[in-house]
């Protein structure tokens, strides 16, 4: 499993500002950005791929600060050179244990290829989407500012990570919103998620899927070769082939999930 050292060139002087920015508005406040989801598993797809960036601040912010947090980052006052900006901002003793609730103080979506959206009630999100995501960001979260990703982001136990990846092949399997291939790789995602413990890129856990799983290999080849264009160009793939994949992969996290009790 690596990882990069650094972002990729497209993107450095995008983050760069985007740390200049968040440090200016949260001020001492400001315990680390990290980079995490695509980026922190060496995944990132330059033209397909979203920025996902996580924020640390103790105290947490103001309303008023976090309204000019979002004004601030969001496309085009900063222009997104990727299809999109993620980016999550926690309080640090709500970061620092562990938790399956969504917990943000600020969840803001914007870019070139996002609907906007700044949301400031983590009560308005589903949970897991974040906590499969600070699971990520303990793993393999790119420090971009601050304290490391290990010594600000707490791991989800295991019980509350399969709970969320339950809930996340649930939502891929409806398919609303999402790509075919990116349904098919989230899928494989979890299926590797269930078996190590640990988080592979997309493409890595549908080579490891396709190897062990001989009848879903043209599926996930298929799917393979789409995440490698940009998502106007994203393949239509058999919909019940997505749906059986998509099946068997619940199958599999629900074993997980009984085995440990989720």
């Amino acid at each position: 499993m690596s990882r990069p050292s650094l972002p990729p060139p497209e993107l450095r002087a995008y983050l760069e500002e985007l740390v200049r920015r968040t440090a200016a508005v949260c001020g001492d406040r400001l315990v680390s950005v990290l980079a995490v989801g695509s980026l922190a598993l060496g995944d990132y797809r330059h033209g397909r791929s979203d920025v996902d960036v996580t924020v640390v601040v103790d105290p947490a912010l103001p309303r008023a600060d976090l309204g000019r947090l979002a004004a601030t980052l969001a496309h085009p006052a900063l222009r997104c050179p990727a299809a999109g900006l993620e980016l999550v901002v926690y309080g640090a003793g709500f970061a620092a244990r562990p938790s399956g609730e969504a917990g943000y103080l600020l969840d803001l979506n914007t870019g070139p290829s996002l609907p906007e959206r700044a949301s400031y009630d983590p009560a308005d999100a589903s949970a897991f989407w974040y906590v499969i995501d600070r699971s990520v960001a303990h793993q393999a979260g790119l420090p971009l500012y601050g304290a490391p990703a290990r010594e600000v982001i707490a791991a989800p136990d295991r019980p509350t990570v399969l709970a969320a990846l339950r809930a996340s092949v649930s939502e891929h399997a409806d398919g609303d919103g999402h790509l075919a291939d990116n349904r098919v790789l989230n899928g494989c995602r979890a299926t590797v998620h269930c078996r190590t413990g640990h988080w592979f890129a997309k493409r890595r856990a549908g080579e490891i899927v396709a190897a062990s799983e001989p009848a879903f290999g043209p599926l996930i080849a298929e799917a393979l070769r789409s995440f490698g264009r940009p998502r106007t160009e994203a393949a239509e793939l058999p919909a019940d082939d997505v749906r059986e994949f998509l099946a068997w992969v619940a199958a599999r996290v629900e074993e997980a999930a009984e085995a440990a009790g989720a």
